[in-house]
């Protein structure tokens, strides 16, 4: 027991590198880069409540283009909300609660699952490595489970189906899939 709360960081930690990744996510976003829609897949409420404490300073500079993807997006998300609330579900049960931008941060990666890219790009994010930081920091007991190095949406969507069956796998296990490489192969 003593030896999880040491890998606990303290709570100014997990909002400095919170923030880090939030700017990272809101500046791709306004800049026409991934999936998300405007507002991040966050109520108004709680995306204001962002916005106030992001470290950098952030004004709409989006382009009408980045606008409209961004309402597209969130007509899309609408369209899908109970796929959205099952995996910000599965996020949040496994949090860490040691930052409330832990709950953002399942909202935003919730509505990235939903775009057709791999899901660090459909964030933002610059990297794969960065997407594993993110989620291992914020969402331990989940992030742990892969640990086969799954894509993170197909391991997602495969929680998901061991949790309530909703979610159809082609074979009894992954080594045994003719599709195994969709799911473990190398992300470029």
């Amino acid at each position: 027991m003593n030896a999880q709360l040491a890998l606990l960081p303290d709570v100014s930690t997990a909002q400095n590198s919170n923030h880090e990744w939030l700017n990272q996510i809101l500046l791709a976003q306004r800049n026409g880069e991934g999936c998300l829609p405007h507002n991040l897949g966050l109520d108004s409420t709680a995306f204001a409540q962002l916005q106030q404490r992001l470290v950098l300073p952030f004004q709409s500079n989006a382009t009408n283009q980045a606008l409209e993807k961004g309402e597209l997006r969130q007509q899309l998300l609408e369209m899908r909300r109970d796929e959205w609330q099952e995996i910000r579900d599965l996020l949040l049960s496994g949090r860490r609660n040691a930052d409330t931008a832990e709950i953002w941060l399942a909202d935003i990666v919730a509505a990235g699952c939903l775009g057709g890219n791999h899901l660090w790009r459909d964030l933002g994010l610059p990297s794969r490595a960065a997407l594993r930081d993110m989620l291992l920091h914020n969402f331990p007991v989940v992030a742990q489970r892969n640990d086969r190095d799954m894509r993170w949406k197909k391991f997602f969507y495969k929680q998901l189906c061991e949790q309530q069956g909703g979610y159809v796998c082609r074979s009894p296990s992954c080594d045994q899939c003719p599709t195994y490489q969709d799911c473990f192969g190398d992300e470029q």
